[in-house]
């Protein structure tokens, strides 16, 4: 991919991934290709380099936060309501759905009227989506569980941090949220 000088900052994973990024902005590009059938296609390839390390980071929350309570979903690609592509990965768990807010979500998402594809939480904003190889995948790990707790953070903002099992006193069988 000829998006920015890489080569510079290899050492830097999310900064090769923000250079990525800006060059695509730069250049009218994703990767190598400008067309929308192209950019979709590599979409497709990037939520497949993408899905076991987004996995990866929701079962660590749930081993470690949930006390292994929790469910991990993937949706593989659909379709949104704008015509664009997008695959959900979520984490939910019995606290979380009694208290009826929504699951821990990472969301790779190509709107249509996006110029290239975005990653995000169920409550947090954009970052950008430039995945072209299983390399450039794993050094994503950092920034998906970096949504992953900053989306915890907010769901919790929205009842109680005793929504989180390994929060609560095993002693306590009658917690109040």
């Amino acid at each position: 991919m000829t998006s920015g000088p890489e080569t510079t900052t290899a050492v830097l994973p999310h900064v090769n991934a923000l250079l990525r990024h800006f060059g695509d902005l730069r250049d009218g590009s994703h990767g190598d290709v400008r067309s929308r059938r192209g950019k979709e296609s590599l979409f497709l390839a990037t939520v497949v380099l993408l899905t076991p390390y987004a996995l990866q980071a929701l079962e660590e929350v749930n081993t470690h936060l949930l006390n292994g309570t929790g469910t991990v979903r993937e949706t593989g690609v659909q379709r949104t309501p704008d015509g664009g592509p997008a695959a959900l990965w979520t984490l939910s768990w019995p606290e979380q759905r009694s208290s009826g807010i929504e699951p821990i979500t990472l969301a790779a998402h190509y709107g249509r009227n996006f110029h290239h594809p975005h990653l995000r939480g169920a409550t947090v904003g954009e970052w950008p989506l430039n995945v072209f190889s299983p390399a450039q995948a794993k050094a994503e790990l950092p920034t998906l569980r970096a949504i992953i707790t900053a989306d915890l953070h907010n769901l919790v903002f929205q009842r109680d941090f005793r929504i989180v099992p390994a929060t609560v006193d095993p002693a306590d069988s009658n917690p109040t949220i």
